[in-house]
């Protein structure tokens, strides 16, 4: 059980590290204000309305183009100012050993003895040592 949720936990963490670095440009093309395409891996097509040079430069078009860009890390950063000089590595060990020992289970047994009768006593220790209760 230990090994597979060791193996789960490595895997999320490769593809959170993965998806952390990933980046996509989304682009869509709008013909006045209807979507007309939408493009994850290339160029989003036009919707093919072809104006002349001349209307173009005197009406402004309807078409438009947006360009959504996500961006992924560039650099994995890795932090190395933990540092465990040895007060912190005592620390830590004495920290887990004490800790772990709070959750022992004690499973003691006691044992009853029902028909056990109690030693003969050879010496009444009483009357040796003149010892009486008043």
């Amino acid at each position: 059980m230990k090994q597979v949720f060791s193996k789960i936990t490595s895997t999320t963490l490769a593809l959170l590290v993965l998806l952390s670095t990933f980046s996509f440009t989304v682009e869509k093309h709008y013909c006045g204000d209807f979507l007309m395409d939408v493009s994850y891996v290339g160029n989003a097509d036009g919707c093919n309305m072809e104006m002349a040079k001349t209307v173009i430069s005197k009406i402004k078009t309807c078409c438009k183009d947006e360009i959504h860009k996500i961006e992924g890390q560039d650099e994995l950063q890795s932090n190395s100012e933990l540092k465990f000089d040895f007060q912190k590595q005592q620390f830590l060990g004495t920290f887990l050993i004490s800790y772990k020992d709070l959750f022992l289970d004690n499973t003691s047994e006691k044992t009853v003895y029902k028909d056990f009768s109690p030693p003969d006593i050879p010496i009444d220790y009483q009357v040796l040592y003149q010892s009486f209760l008043i």
